[in-house]
């Protein structure tokens, strides 16, 4: 009998412990050809929040953010999935305010993070990154190419 308890908790740490492995491996791959950013991402945000029963705070997703060329490729930390959860594409975004967190936002998002207001194709979605990151989303977003619009507000 103690041999089958001795077993079966050292498979559930094996377990956890491969798990945990592979979260940080998948993270290192993310990571590894440079240009990623802390970013949490908050998708198809109602005008007032608080009428659509989304409790203060809530509705964030903490991720690694991604430049590809003309996209950014977001993805959730804590998943498995080897691709993007989210692609935004440049000349689709449109940034339409900016703000710092609010009441439990401030509990929900990394310490200094700075929300930014933005639509991508007509949905309106908030990301939240540092200030560094933040002035250097900006500055990719105003490297369009010529010809393509910025919607920078």
């Amino acid at each position: 009998m103690f041999l089958v308890v001795l077993v079966s908790v050292l498979a559930v740490v094996a377990l956890v412990g491969i798990g945990l492995f592979v979260f940080g491996l998948r993270r290192r791959l993310i990571q590894r050809s440079g240009g990623t950013f802390d970013c949490s991402l908050r998708w198809d945000v109602p005008d007032d929040p608080a009428e659509a029963g989304l409790p203060p705070g809530k509705g964030w997703v903490y991720g690694v953010a991604r430049y590809s060329g003309d996209r950014i490729m977001w993805f959730r930390v804590f998943s498995y999935a080897p691709r993007p959860r989210r692609v935004l594409e440049r000349s689709a975004i449109e940034v339409v305010g900016r703000r710092t967190p609010e009441g439990e936002e401030e509990l929900a998002l990394l310490s200094d993070a700075v929300v930014l207001g933005c639509l991508h194709e007509g949905i309106k979605l908030e990301l939240a990154m540092s200030e560094d990151a933040l002035t250097g989303f900006l500055a990719w977003l105003e490297a369009a190419p010529p010809g393509q619009r910025v919607n920078v507000a």
